[in-house]
Order: structure tokens, then C-alpha cells, then sequence
């Protein structure tokens, strides 16, 4: 990944972007400089928050990346995966529905989540819910897209 450009964002651009992370996930991000890094050859950008790769923006809309989420406490849009999850979400499998142990029933069909292990409540993952919360838990079925991950590009990458 290359970086196209840098910038930082405006005090109305911090505004918007922390009270949408704030509504989507329960996270006040208070950091003192919040700057957008645009790359090259992918379809999402990236915000330092005080230098930190904290925040994602797929598809214009912001939310944590997993280093983010664990810097946190997140306390909305969480799926809970068992151990026996762990090793393939973590290495970018979706997320099935007998991996899943709790789920928010607010999670909306198309709705960014943050996929945590059920032991450490640490972050494995960023997924997209492909089913509303009150359906992700079940006997089978695949019900959230995994797009970044531990130990991806993105989850790599540095400035």
C-alpha cells in the first residue's frame, strides 16, 4: 500500500467522524490530532488518531480497525466468537453462525461489527453483518463478511 496522500482533518471533520464512531461502536475517541492518510490500490483510507492506526474509512464510512478496537472498550455493534473460532477468524475466515456466542440484537443486515473472542474480549476482527443481530446466532450459515483482520495489510501497515 502506498500513501497517496496526507492531510489533517478539520475541527468539523473530527466532529462528524468521532460522534459516528462514538454511535456506532461506544467508543469516545479523544485524541488531540486526527489525520487522513488516502493509499493507493485499495478501497479504504485510513485516520491517525494521534498517530495511530485507529480508525478505518470503508466505503467513506468511518469506523475502528482491530488495533482501534483493542486500544478501547467498545460497547456497541460486538460479536462474540467461542475459542474454537479464534485461529480461522483470525486469519480472515467469516464468521459462522455456531462460532457466534452473543451478539447485539441492534446490528443491522449490512451494519460494520467488531468480532471479539469470548475469553480475553480481545478484537479479532472487522466484519460486515450479512443478517440482522437477532439472527446471527444459530446451527449454520455464514453471517459476517470478514474485511480486516489480525495480521492483514491493514493491520500491518505503517506511516
Amino acid at each position: 500500500m502506498q500513501v497517496k496522500s496526507r492531510h489533517h482533518l478539520r475541527t468539523d471533520e473530527i466532529d462528524t467522524l468521532t460522534a459516528e464512531i462514538e454511535h456506532t461502536t461506544g467508543v469516545a475517541l479523544d485524541a488531540d490530532a486526527y489525520e487522513l492518510v488516502e493509499l493507493d490500490g485499495v478501497s479504504y483510507n485510513v485516520v491517525l488518531a494521534d498517530d495511530n492506526l485507529d480508525i478505518v474509512r470503508f466505503d467513506d464510512e468511518p469506523f475502528l480497525t482491530v488495533q482501534g478496537a483493542n486500544r478501547y472498550n467498545p460497547t456497541r455493534s460486538v460479536v462474540t466468537v467461542d475459542a474454537g473460532a479464534i485461529s480461522f477468524v483470525s486469519n480472515g475466515a467469516d464468521v459462522m453462525r455456531p462460532g457466534i456466542v452473543d451478539a447485539e440484537t441492534a446490528i443491522d443486515a449490512g451494519d460494520f461489527v467488531l468480532i471479539v473472542e469470548e475469553t480475553h474480549n480481545k478484537v479479532l476482527a472487522i466484519g460486515r453483518a450479512l443478517v440482522d443481530g437477532d439472527e446471527l446466532i444459530g446451527d449454520s450459515g455464514k453471517v459476517v463478511e470478514s474485511i480486516h483482520h489480525v495480521g492483514d495489510d491493514l493491520y500491518s501497515f505503517s506511516v
